[in-house]
């Protein structure tokens, strides 16, 4: 149950990341080189996390490396809720960019609990 929750939701958020690129690359900090790269990497990322995932294959990788990944992108979550973040021309709003903070840790969190 919780491997297809994270598997699905790593799927359906590495495909926005190719769907709404723009959106993407718009939290990354703007001093920050090759972001259109970070955004297409961790998307791949995502996917292949999460396919792997759905599929149960080396769902034991996943679990090693995925708390790594959380941490990696966790920069980008903190730029979104310091800056003001569109999504679709509308500005999201503050609880949410801030309340997704924690959730990062609780992800985190919730990786041991993969089978």
């Amino acid at each position: 149950m919780i491997r297809n929750l994270y598997g699905a939701l790593l799927f359906g958020a590495g495909i926005l990341h190719f769907v709404r690129e723009k959106a993407f690359m718009s939290i990354i900090p703007k001093s920050w080189p090759f972001r259109r790269l970070m955004v297409q990497l961790s998307g791949l990322i995502e996917v292949i996390l999460g396919m792997m995932l759905l599929l149960n294959k080396g769902t034991t990788f996943v679990k090693r490396t995925l708390p790594a990944f959380f941490i990696a992108v966790f920069p980008a979550n903190v730029n979104m809720a310091i800056k003001p973040s569109k999504i679709g021309g509308k500005v999201i709003p503050k609880w949410i960019t801030w309340g997704r903070l924690p959730l990062q840790w609780v992800l985190i969190k919730g990786v041991e609990k993969i089978k």
